[in-house]
């Protein structure tokens, strides 16, 4: 067993309080050029980054001492901070933290030069004022080495267990039975080529239908070939609670089968729903969930294993038992899981707390990421920052008197450029990247170095200000510096993959400046190789080539299109030729789409879903169509629904009823709802969900025409016509659930009768040739 000397001293030495209070931090950069700085300083002998290992009973420990000065026979641990007080200010468990290391590397080097004692030293690094403030202590080698040996024996009662859980679950799961006694159609080859790229280290793109039982299709496999690879974990990655419900409904699956099945599943849980105590700050001065955290984490970790699935329930429930904050006990849990479910963010994020663990802890992991069609557009948030000047100026009449001469830089550094943009004329050719320009937006060429200079000096005097007063709270000052850190760090890879624009308010006087990722491979693709093995999966990720590019998955991924388990026949398609819900013709769409709906629900009444490309458009067919058809019940989807009123929306989806819910495409009930039977019989897409043509999207589209391949299709194609059909089609995977289901989806738009939009529709879908001199349920030639 390997257990590196930062693992094993967080799994013993950590004691006291949760102490999660923002106080600004060094960055990686920052960290590592302070510890240069410090190396610099020494002698000609000092020797840096020390490898040292040693071994207690069957557990070996390894790790690198920051550095060491033979002439003295100093041992160091450097540690950089921000803020002459922040020493002051640390908490004790904080430093007994760094003194156990420093401990722990102590004995490894006595050990291996055979000394009889050594002088440790904590050294801690101001990278403002560029101090050293230096901790000094001498212990003879018995000392450190009976600190050695406590901690070794602490942790292996752990790891023997770990060790034992790993041998048991490696053999249930190589055994492992299908939980459902046979596949469905499709989910067959599915699971096999899940396997069979895990086996070979590669990455999988999957597209399979809606309906199919993807969920359960993918992880079983997976967990097959856990043993064969050796893979430490599986993260099960979505986009939606949703996605996290149906890998639990997967595991709960395996364990009917396998009820003794060995396996810890665990639910990631975002922090404010976690959070018992949200009027309370994260400290254990003002929550008591955060007092003594780390003291009563050790028994609630133990109590965990004896239970099957940690999701959010459980963990709450251990974490109320236990009386410790089940947010961050989630956390700790991470460390111990088999399968950790989660959102995308917590792999592929810049500060994902997934990756960070499996590169800290030499993991190999296995990924899974469900819907994988929202990925693209989830990244490009991940890898995108701005910057309001609205609230960048609210914030200079409330901030300290010591912060009113960086923040003046930067509002004069904000006026020149909005002086710049006015001047520079975006009313001139070319100003926006084509002939003709949009009043009050700009794309800058470059990021503006004025600006962002002042930017960054901002963003260090209130890391300094808040370094030096760590108890005020200042929500408006986090809040800017949170994003000017994100903005700054986003710079430092700029490059094609994403654009600089500056939108201004109407008079000029204002902007916000946005740094956006248009492709997100060149971020994602160290994700991919970090991971040994990838399934992307969904029921619409037409073309694959759009997919593997922008994502940056490697060259060697596979793909597979699984046949779909239903029958042409449980689904009549109608395509509306003769409507055009184009933005300047959808006044006079609104009586032909009330009349189709209403001819449909008269011919065979049930519960029916409308998509819309928006909320008035909704609202306006939606009033209209309670005019007309006052007998039929209607039920709107409305701005900002909260979860529950979402709930209540599903909820008149009732079996054997009937009316029509009116909703938007691409929202909460386009995609990751299940209402099989007759709680759904229909759907009516009036729309291609082509993204807004506004300057932003166009201005991707000009990007993405130059930086995609051929093969993958042009800017408009990759901008607009993909992510559209992409909603459409999830859209109408409500309709066909199990292979009872039987059901109709209308299309209504002209431009569904298109031969490029149709090759993006399902294989599956039985799309009827144009009948002899047209009809408006047949599209028509392009």
């Amino acid at each position: 067993m390997n257990v590196a000397v930062r693992t094993l001293c967080a799994f013993t030495a950590k004691t006291g309080d949760l102490d999660v209070r923002f106080t600004p931090a060094p960055t990686a950069l920052e960290g590592q050029e302070g510890h240069a700085a410090v190396v610099a300083r020494r002698g000609a002998g000092y020797q840096r980054e020390i490898s040292l290992s040693g071994q207690h009973g069957e557990l070996r420990v390894r790790g690198r001492a920051d550095g060491f000065d033979p002439d003295r026979g100093r041992l160091e641990e450097i540690k950089t901070h921000r803020g002459a007080g922040a020493l002051a200010r640390q908490p004790a468990n904080h430093r007994a933290l760094h003194w156990a290391q420093a401990m722990i590397y102590g004995w490894l080097l006595c050990e291996r030069d055979g000394r009889a004692q050594i002088e440790l030293a904590l050294v801690y690094f101001d990278i403002g004022s560029r101090r050293e403030t230096v901790f000094t202590r001498t212990l003879d080698a018995e000392t450190l080495r009976e600190h050695f040996v406590r901690c070794c024996e602490a942790y292996l009662a752990w790891a023997r267990s770990e060790q034992e859980h790993r041998s048991a679950r490696d053999a249930a799961l190589a055994a492992l039975r299908f939980p459902h006694g046979d596949f469905r159609t499709g989910q067959r080859p599915l699971a096999e080529a899940v396997f069979r790229v895990a086996r070979a280290g590669r990455t999988l793109m999957a597209q399979a239908p809606t309906g199919i039982g993807k969920t359960i299709g993918t992880v079983f496999p997976l967990l097959r070939a856990l043993p064969g690879q050796q893979i430490d974990r599986v993260f099960f990655l979505t986009a939606k609670t949703s996605g996290r419900a149906l890998a639990l409904d997967a595991v709960a699956a395996l364990r009917r089968a396998e009820p003794a099945l060995p396996l810890r599943a665990l639910e990631l849980v975002a922090r404010e729903k976690a959070c018992e105590h949200p009027d309370k700050a994260c400290h254990g001065e003002s929550c008591p969930l955060a007092q003594g955290f780390y003291d009563r984490l050790p028994e609630a970790r133990a109590a965990a294993l004896a239970v099957p699935v940690w999701d959010r329930a459980a963990v709450r429930a251990l974490a109320q038992a236990h009386r410790v904050c089940p947010y961050y006990l989630g956390q700790e849990l991470a460390h111990w899981a088999d399968l950790v479910i989660g959102d995308y963010n917590h792999f592929l994020d810049p500060s994902a707390m997934l990756h960070a663990l499996t590169q800290l802890h030499g993991w190999r992991v296995a990924l899974l990421l469900d819907e994988a069609h929202n990925l693209v557009d989830r990244a490009r948030l991940m890898h995108t920052g701005e910057l309001d000047q609205i609230r960048m100026r609210g914030l200079r009449h409330t901030a300290p008197k010591a912060l009113r001469k960086p923040l003046d830089k930067l509002e004069r550094a904000w006026k020149a450029l909005n002086a710049s943009a006015s001047d520079g004329g975006e009313d001139k050719p070319g100003a926006t990247g084509e002939t003709g320009a949009t009043p009050g937006y700009r794309v800058l060429p470059a990021l503006p170095d004025e600006l962002m200079g002042a930017l960054q000096q901002a963003a260090t005097a209130v890391l300094d200000h808040l370094a030096e007063h760590p108890t005020t709270v200042d929500a408006g000052l986090q809040g800017f510096l949170f994003d000017a850190l994100h903005l700054t760090k986003l710079a430092e890879s700029f490059g094609p993959h994403s654009l600089c624009d500056l939108s201004r308010s109407r008079d000029g006087r204002t902007s916000v400046l946005c740094l956006r990722n248009v492709v997100p491979a060149p971020f994602l693709g160290p994700r991919w190789a970090a991971a040994h093995t990838a399934t992307l999966f969904s029921a619409t990720l037409q073309p694959p080539a759009f997919h593997r590019e922008l994502l940056g998955l490697p060259e060697r991924t596979a793909w597979i299109d699984v046949d779909s388990p239903f029958e042409r026949s449980q689904l009549d398609i109608h395509i509306a030729r003769d409507i055009s819900t184009r933005w300047q013709h959808r006044e006079a769409s609104v009586a032909p789409i009330v009349a189709r709906i209403g001819a449909q629900h008269a011919e065979r009444p049930g519960n029916y879903l409308a998509f819309f490309s928006s909320f008035d458009y909704l609202d306006r067919v939606a009033a209209a169509f309670e005019a007309a058809h006052p007998e039929v019940p209607v039920w709107r989807q409305a701005r900002r629904m909260s979860e529950a009123e979402q709930a209540d929306f599903l909820a008149r989806f009732v079996a054997g009823g009937r009316g029509v819910g009116f909703a938007v495409l691409g929202g909460a009930f386009s995609e990751g709802i299940d209402l099989p039977g007759d709680r759904l019989i229909g759907a009516f897409i009036a729309t291609l969900g082509l993204p807004q043509v506004n300057p932003v999207n166009e201005q991707i589209r000009q990007r993405l025409d130059t930086l995609v391949s051929q093969d993958t299709g042009s800017g408009f194609d990759c901008a607009y016509l993909y992510p559209g059909l992409q909603k459409v089609v999830q859209a109408a995977g409500r309709v066909i659930r199990t292979p009872e289901d039987r059901g109709v989806v209308h299309l209504i738009d002209d431009r569904f009768g298109r031969a490029e939009v149709r090759a993006l529709l399902p294989r599956w879908w039985f799309i009827p040739p144009t009948a002899p001199g047209g009809s408006a349920d047949r599209p028509g030639p392009a």
